[in-house]
């Protein structure tokens, strides 16, 4: 079984709003804004909702999975809300710090250790990392429907 399958996760068509919301995303003031902020949002959220809620899912129709990583210097466990992206029977998350230059922390954590947990909607299954093909990376981007 799929992570689609094992989360029923769906994405859903986004209203006017969120459209508009997700251009605003893709500019560079906006992807600059929501690299700085959404994170901290999205973790008050989801605390306060116990799962169930994330500010992208509400102004821009798009789910958020938590993904929890081992730290590859600290061997701590780290915990960040992304965005995922269907991918066959999988759900991919994408690496770009909403276009910024650095490459997120959870990244690096990934390649040192791939064992992860993943959680949306309080339901939490047991993962393997693994970074894409270069066929399915332009598949997964294309899936994206980024403006």
């Amino acid at each position: 079984m799929g992570v689609i399958q094992a989360f029923d996760y769906k994405v859903r068509k986004p209203n006017a709003t969120q459209v508009a919301m997700q251009h605003i995303a893709a500019t560079r003031a906006g992807a600059w804004f929501f690299a700085k902020t959404l994170h901290h949002i999205d973790r008050g959220l989801l605390r306060l909702s116990r799962g169930q809620v994330t500010l992208p899912g509400v102004v821009a129709g798009i789910p958020v999975l938590t993904v929890t990583t081992t730290g590859a210097r600290t061997g701590q466990r780290r915990t960040a809300p992304l965005l995922g992206v269907p991918a066959g029977d999988d759900i991919a998350v994408i690496g770009t710090s909403f276009g910024q230059a650095r490459t997120p922390a959870w990244y690096h954590n990934m390649r040192a250790d791939p064992k992860v947990d993943v959680t949306h909607q309080n339901k939490t299954i047991n993962a393997v990392a693994r970074e894409a093909g270069d066929q399915e990376r332009q598949a997964i981007w294309d899936q994206c429907h980024l403006p």
